[in-house]
């Protein structure tokens, strides 16, 4: 009994609140009073596979293609629905910006491909794209730009394109010349030229050697200290005009096989050519004049640069060369980085070292030297400081210098890893397609082969059921002949 009374105030609220309802009692709700919203759902056909959505959806984005009246371009009356001849696995990313406003990009597709999808339907990948996604596709962008670039500084990496039958000789000369290994005429001139380089490279280097000279004999010798471009100068030079006679005749071919002369003549290893042999081609057209040619003694500088032309036998170096290329703007920021540096440390140790006794930071400007080789951790030790403060700006220098050069490394290794690995995939590529194409070519020769071995026998026996024909024909003939003489 207790426990019920205790439950009597609750009942008796609840009744007392049901009393305003009871009274006024809530008016039904009036359906039909209110208009619907008007809304239609659309067929979308993408290259054969259907997808379906309401027509507000759509209309949320009139700037778009689905999203304005240009859709009904598209529109098939028949099927009803609207037909896009176009990629249905990225539509389907498409069609969810229009849902949630925001474009996810597929980690598989090619992001050329995924922007000319975006690009057909109306939509910008910078404002569409979700920030998650954004800066993942513009990474992989950048990474097939840069696999797909058209390398016009001689350093890229081009494929073999086969040649067609009805070649020229410029054409054959141009293959043989970019494509060595394709033909035996291009794999000797590959050898050849590699010769004289490697030549010309040794007769530059043992041209600087000393090689004393001995006259008389016994205690009366005398020692004349020559090099071996004085002591054998004639030699040293037939070796030298005919290795300049070889590139010379290379470079007159390659400029006239070239398909675009104009384009050949300013790419970077046209240019290494002409500045490996034109110091050659100057020192003949000067006289033996000592003062007059001691002015143009560096022009010989400039045959190192043959060594340049080892990049077109070594797959390594134009790889590097293009790494360099594609790494241009990290190298730009390391170079500025360590200009920074340099001017800061080499103010800095001036004015701590500048009243020292003795000191060899007499100027800023020759204080670059020491902060260049601190900096990069060579310390050759002809300029070091001797006060506290400049002991302690010197290890400061070089703990940045190591920060400032360790920053942009990563990034051109992982260049030139990335760029050496689809390098290796494409050679691979082109070594699988030549052999499949070598194996049918085989294929196709052997079911020739086996197609005529039959037909030739085919033939062979139809000739000699014809001639069994014509036996039995003249026999009957005979028989014939016979019986009517018999007659």
């Amino acid at each position: 009994m207790t426990s019920v009374a205790s439950w009597l105030p609750f009942v008796r609220a609840t009744a007392i609140g049901w009393l305003p309802l009871v009274r006024h009692p809530v008016p039904p709700l009036r359906l039909g009073s209110q208009e619907p919203r008007v809304d239609t759902r659309i067929k979308i056909n993408v290259s054969g596979q259907r997808f379906e959505t309401w027509r507000h959806t759509l209309e949320k984005f009139p700037d778009s293609l689905l999203g304005s009246d240009e859709r009904e371009y598209f529109y098939d009356q028949i099927t009803d629905e609207y037909f896009f001849d176009r990629d249905p696995d990225l539509f389907r990313y498409i069609l969810t910006y229009y849902r949630t406003g925001k474009v996810h990009y597929p980690k598989r597709a090619c992001p050329d491909e995924f922007e000319q999808e975006l690009t057909f339907f109306g939509l910008v990948a910078a404002d569409a794209m979700g920030d998650c996604c954004y800066e993942e596709y513009k990474d992989r962008k950048k990474d097939c730009q840069e696999m797909n670039a058209a390398d016009s500084s001689g350093f890229g990496i081009d494929e073999c394109q086969p040649l067609p039958k009805d070649a020229t000789l410029r054409q054959k000369l141009w293959h043989a010349f970019e494509y060595p290994h394709s033909s035996t005429s291009g794999m000797l001139l590959y050898y050849v030229t590699g010769f004289f380089i490697a030549s010309s490279v040794l007769t530059n280097v043992l041209e600087t050697v000393p090689c004393p000279v001995l006259y008389g004999s016994g205690t009366n010798e005398d020692r004349e200290n020559l090099s071996c471009g004085e002591r054998f100068e004639t030699e040293l030079f037939c070796v030298d005009t005919s290795c300049v006679l070889i590139f010379s005749i290379e470079y007159i071919l390659r400029l006239f096989s070239s398909p675009d002369r104009m384009q050949h003549l300013t790419r970077v290893m046209s240019i290494i050519d002409v500045v490996a042999i034109l110091p050659y081609y100057i020192s003949l057209g000067l006289p033996d004049n000592k003062e007059l040619s001691g002015a143009f003694v560096t022009l010989r500088v400039f045959r190192v640069f043959r060594v340049f032309k080892f990049s077109r036998h070594s797959q390594g170096l134009r790889i590097l060369g293009y790494t360099l290329q594609s790494c241009a703007r990290e190298l730009g920021f390391l170079l500025f980085s360590l200009s920074m540096a340099v001017v800061i440390f080499a103010t800095v140790v001036y004015y701590t070292e500048r009243n020292v006794p003795s000191t060899k930071f007499t100027s800023i400007p020759e204080a670059f030297w020491y902060t260049i080789v601190t900096m990069t951790t060579l310390g050759y030790g002809d300029m070091v400081p001797q006060s506290v403060a400049g002991k302690l700006v010197g290890g400061i220098c070089s703990l940045s210098g190591v920060l400032v050069i360790a920053l942009p490394v990563p990034v051109i290794v992982s260049n030139f890893s990335r760029i050496y690995q689809q390098n290796q995939s494409s050679d691979k590529r082109d070594s699988h397609k030549r052999a499949r194409l070598q194996q049918a070519k085989r294929t196709k020769e052997g079911a020739l082969k086996k197609f005529l071995h039959t037909k030739q026998r085919i033939n062979e026996r139809i000739a000699m059921l014809d001639l069994q024909q014509q036996r039995q024909q003249h026999q009957q003939q005979l028989h014939e002949t016979k019986l009517e003489s018999n007659s």
